[in-house]
């Protein structure tokens, strides 16, 4: 029987008031690294626009994990500010889930005033800086430190955390050929390269137990040569699936780190990227950032063809995104066997769009996939087609 996607739905120990989940966007919100008031708007708007759940993005689990030094990251410090923010969603009637990750080579050590670390040396264009190879004592306390920061969410009022296992973050920096090249017992295999994403969602269900949903964003296929391809990310997820760790698992694509537009699809904002950055990183992006912001076409469900082939090898429920912006789309996504689906462009644009499909099926959502929006992660993300001046 297809599910209907605005009916009350299960998701481990959590019920939803309906299949539809605001995906992690980066907020931009939080210039000490702490919860604003801002932020807490942020979400409180789609929790009242009619969103299911939302998801506060990219609780970093340590310092050094962050994408810049303005992001949140999981210390007693942040929980006050965190639980006022599960607040204002619950007095809505939404769940909030925490994002939960460590930027590995993705992270800024330059604004982080740490070192970067990942599965080896490589340089960060935008950072200016090389990361280091995690030692295996570093990936020790990154994986304690997910359940550690499982626990503070679970203090701070959460209803669920997202594993972030994708975009060649530190997790996903592990499962691809292309950045591991090592030699022990993290490298070579695709069983040593799923140690960590493994390990890291082990840690936090053994943490949590059933208090709160444990779901996870998984890289389906990096975009780049020499990437993880479609078929070792299926074989990650059945062991993923296997190990009993995880509620549920967020299908997703793409490097932020060396090909963010394929998650994204549209328009590719390179001279709007170009004017967030100092020089002399600002000439770099002009000069080749057409090589790193590629331009896919955008179409409705733009993921769901690589998706198909984990929704027939999994039991495990599963999340779709990419491209969800209407009805149609969605009841697509429930006929083809997938428990929810997760937007963020189109709330971002219209955080009352799920009420206003609620009440009238045929709405279209006004997102136009400009992706202008992506810039303003520097600042305060927001669509600027209706703040262009925010």
């Amino acid at each position: 029987m297809i599910p209907d996607v605005f009916a009350p739905a299960t998701l481990g120990p959590l019920t939803l008031r309906n299949r539809i989940i605001k995906a992690a966007t980066f907020e931009g919100a939080t210039p000490d690294a702490l919860v604003t008031d801002d932020l807490i708007e942020y979400h409180r708007r789609p929790a009242a626009g009619g969103i299911g759940m939302t998801t506060v993005a990219y609780c970093a689990v340590a310092p050094e994990g962050r994408t810049d030094r303005h992001q949140i990251w999981m210390r007693p410090e942040a929980v006050p500010g965190l639980r006022r923010l599960t607040d204002a969603v619950h007095a809505e009637g939404a769940a909030v889930s925490a994002q939960l990750g460590h930027a590995g080579p993705v992270a800024n050590a330059k604004s982080n005033g740490r070192t970067a670390l990942s599965a080896g040396r490589m340089f960060n264009p935008l950072s200016m800086r090389t990361t280091h190879a995690a030692t295996e004592a570093d990936i020790a306390r990154i994986t304690r430190a997910h359940a550690d920061a499982a626990l503070l969410a679970i203090e701070s009022g959460f209803d669920a955390v997202e594993i972030h296992l994708g975009h060649n973050y530190f997790a996903s920096a592990f499962l691809s050929p292309k950045l591991n090249h090592r030699k022990d017992g993290y490298g070579g295999s695709l069983a040593n390269r799923a140690k960590v994403a493994r390990g890291v969602c082990r840690a936090v269900r053994d943490a949590v137990g059933d208090k709160i949903a444990v779901t996870a964003k998984l890289n389906m296929e990096d975009g780049v040569p020499g990437g993880i391809r479609l078929e070792e990310s299926i074989r990650t997820a059945r062991w993923l699936e296997e190990d009993g760790s995880l509620d549920a698992l967020e299908l997703t694509a793409g490097s932020s780190l060396l090909n963010p537009m394929y998650l994204f699809r549209g328009d590719a904002p390179v001279p709007e990227f170009a004017a967030t950055f100092p020089q002399p990183q600002r000439l770099g992006v002009k000069l080749i950032g057409n090589r790193i912001l590629r331009s896919y076409p955008y179409e409705e469900a733009y993921l769901l063809a690589s998706a198909r082939q984990f929704r027939a090898e999994l039991k495990l429920p599963l999340i779709l995104l990419g491209g969800i912006t209407n009805r149609d789309t969605m009841d697509l996504a429930m006929t083809e066997g997938f428990e929810f689906v997760a937007m963020g462009r189109a709330v971002l644009r219209e955080p009352d769009l799920i009420n206003r499909i609620a009440a009238e099926r045929e709405t279209k959502s006004l997102c136009i996939h400009c992706n202008r929006c992506m810039p303003t992660i520097y600042s305060r993300t927001r669509c600027v087609v209706i703040e262009p001046d925010a």
